[in-house]
């Protein structure tokens, strides 16, 4: 009869151990279970390439000091070199702000907030810390545009952000991508020419 008895007790107690195992467990919440098994959008995509150039460009703006930000290689009279018409640090970042306004802007509707025809931006923008204003608020419109984005609008016609023709959103929402990137290439190797390494390079340099 020990034996029975023994193999009831061992029974009960693994239930039991089991139970409280499953009620130690917090429930998953509905917004954490949405997150697990949401599919990705056209939108969402778009919005994460934004977000990386974000990060990225945005980090390379605010690393150039105050003084350094109207550099250009130029200043630096490096033998062989040819750099008399190319775009200080800070008109780098200002045309690529009003570039954002443009590409992103023909979606959403949204104009820059200083209106401007010169390739580099506005030109009343002088200091370092206006500029990078202007800069994190046209991304601010790239993520709108971005959310705007569905399966059904995404290769719809639009006005050309050229002023002449049409395009799609698809091309304003990632050609605005690519030139930007085209464009921290460049400031990358003006951060270098003052000693300055990129954030997004400083892990392995």
């Amino acid at each position: 009869m020990k034996h029975p008895r023994i193999f009831c007790v061992i029974a009960l107690i693994c239930f039991a151990m089991s139970a409280f195992g499953q009620a130690a467990k917090p429930p998953a919440t509905p917004n954490a279970q949405a997150k697990k098994t949401e599919p990705p959008t056209i939108a969402s995509v778009v919005d994460r390439e934004i977000s990386n150039l974000e990060r990225e460009f945005v980090g390379a703006a605010e690393a150039m000091p105050d003084d350094k930000f109207n550099f250009a290689p130029g200043s630096l009279n490096i033998p062989g070199s040819e750099y008399k018409t190319v775009k200080t640090f800070a008109e780098e970042v200002r045309h690529v702000a009003a570039a954002n306004y443009l590409f992103w802007g023909a979606i959403t509707g949204d104009k820059s907030p200083i209106e401007s025809k010169e390739d580099n931006g506005p030109s009343e923008l002088k200091t370092k810390a206006e500029i990078v204003k202007y800069l994190k608020d046209s991304f601010a419109i790239g993520h709108k545009a971005a959310k705007s984005l569905t399966a059904e609008n995404v290769v719809s016609q639009i006005p050309s952000p050229f002023g002449q023709g049409q395009t799609t959103r698809l091309f304003c929402a990632t050609f605005a991508v690519g030139h930007a990137f085209d464009h921290y290439g460049q400031m990358v190797e003006y951060l270098r020419m003052n000693g300055i390494i990129p954030p997004a390079s400083r892990g392995g340099n």
